[in-house]
C-alpha cells in the first residue's frame, strides 16, 4: 500500500471514531501522531551519529512517551507481533502522555522548546482505544520516513491532507501547490554564499520554507565544507498563526533535514507591535503566499500608523 493509500485508510478508520468529529480533527489528530513517530525516527540518526561521536544521545522526550516505546509492537515468544499496549490501556495512556509533553520545560534545551510548541494547543480527539490501536498499527506498518522515497512524497500527502479542507479557503487559509513555491523561491533566489536569510511571515505547513531549503542545498558543491551544510538550517525562519499548521510544518522541517527546527514559530506575526522587531530579526528575502480572505481581530495591528490598519490579513 502506498503513502497516499494508507492515509485514506487511516482516515476510515478515524470516521468510525464516536469522538472524531469531521475533516479537521482527523488531521489534527494525524498530524501529532505522524510528528511523534517522524521525531522518533528522526532520534534513531542522531542516536546513531552520537555514537560514531563517542557520546550518548538523551531524547527531550520522557522515555515512556517515545513512540518506540508505547505505540510499536514486540514479538511474543512464539515469533508474532504484540502490541506494546492494549486498545484498553491506550485513550489513559495518551490522555497522561499530553498533560505531560504540555508541561515540558521549554528553557532545557531547543528540542524542549519545539515540542512544548507542538503540543500546547495539539489534542487527541479518539475515544477508542480499539481504533486508535489500529491507526497506530497503519502507520507503523506503511510508513517509514527513514526511506527518502516516503519523505519526498510526504508533500503529496499534505496536498491531500489539506484538500480534506477546502472549506478553510474562505477563512484565508491554503495550501500553496509545489511547483509555484519553487518558482517563487527561484525568482527570489536567495544566495547560500552570501548567507541570505529566508522568512515566510504566514508559513502554514511550510511550503516556501522546504522550497527554499531545497534551493540552498542546490547551491552546495563538492567543494562546499560543513559549514555551508550547517548554514541551511539557520538561515530558514517562519512564522504560523494557527496550531495545526504549524505542527504540519514542524514535522515537515524535521523530514527536510533540520535537526531543531525552533525558527518555525507558533504565533501571529501581526500581533507583535512593528516597533518591536529588533535589528537581530531582520530577514534578507520575504517568500510568502499572503492569507487571503482573512480577518484579524480588532486590536491586532492597532500600534500602526493610521493610514497603515487594516483588519484584513492580506493587506497587512
Amino acid at each position: 500500500m502506498n503513502l497516499s493509500s494508507t492515509i485514506k485508510s487511516i482516515q476510515d478508520i478515524m470516521r468510525k471514531d464516536d469522538g472524531v468529529d469531521g475533516d479537521a480533527q482527523r488531521l489534527g489528530q494525524l498530524t501529532w501522531m505522524l510528528f511523534l513517530k517522524v521525531f522518533d525516527q528522526r532520534e534513531e540518526e542522531w542516536e546513531d551519529d552520537a555514537k560514531e561521536n563517542g557520546k550518548t544521545y538523551t531524547s527531550s522526550i520522557p522515555e515512556q512517551y517515545r513512540w518506540r516505546n508505547w505505540a510499536g509492537y514486540e514479538i511474543d515468544t512464539e515469533g508474532k507481533r504484540k502490541p506494546q499496549k492494549q486498545g484498553s490501556e491506550l485513550i489513559p495512556f495518551v490522555t497522561e502522555m499530553f498533560d505531560a509533553l504540555k508541561q515540558i520545560d521549554a528553557n532545557k534545551s531547543k528540542q524542549h522548546k519545539v515540542i512544548r510548541n507542538v503540543f500546547e494547543d495539539a489534542n487527541n480527539y479518539m475515544k477508542s482505544g480499539s481504533l486508535l490501536l489500529a491507526v497506530i498499527e497503519k502507520l507503523d506498518d506503511a510508513i517509514n520516513f527513514h526511506d527518502f522515497k516516503t519523505r519526498s512524497n510526504l508533500g503529496d500527502v499534505y496536498e491531500q491532507l489539506l484538500n480534506d479542507l477546502r472549506a478553510a479557503g474562505n477563512a484565508g487559509e491554503f495550501y500553496t501547490p509545489r511547483a509555484i513555491t519553487q518558482f517563487m523561491v527561484q525568482m527570489v533566489n536567495p544566495r547560500l554564499d552570501k548567507r541570505e536569510t529566508v522568512l515566510d511571515p504566514a508559513c502554514g505547513t511550510g511550503g516556501f520554507l522546504t522550497a527554499s531549503i531545497d534551493h540552498f542545498r542546490s547551491q552546495i558543491t563538492d567543494k562546499s565544507g560543513p559549514d555551508d551544510k550547517k548554514a541551511v538550517e539557520e538561515l530558514i525562519f517562519g512564522i504560523e498563526k494557527k496550531q495545526l499548521p504549524h505542527l504540519l510544518c514542524t514535522t515537515n522541517m524535521l523530514l527536510h533535514g533540520l535537526d531543531v527546527p525552533d525558527q518555525v514559530e507558533h504565533k501571529n506575526t501581526l500581533a507583535k507591535p512593528w516597533n518591536e522587531w529588533a535589528a537581530t530579526q531582520k530577514r534578507d528575502c520575504i517568500i510568502t503566499n499572503p492569507p487571503f480572505g482573512g480577518y484579524e481581530d480588532d486590536g491586532v495591528g492597532a500600534d500602526y500608523p493610521a493610514d497603515m490598519r487594516t483588519r484584513e490579513t492580506v493587506v497587512a
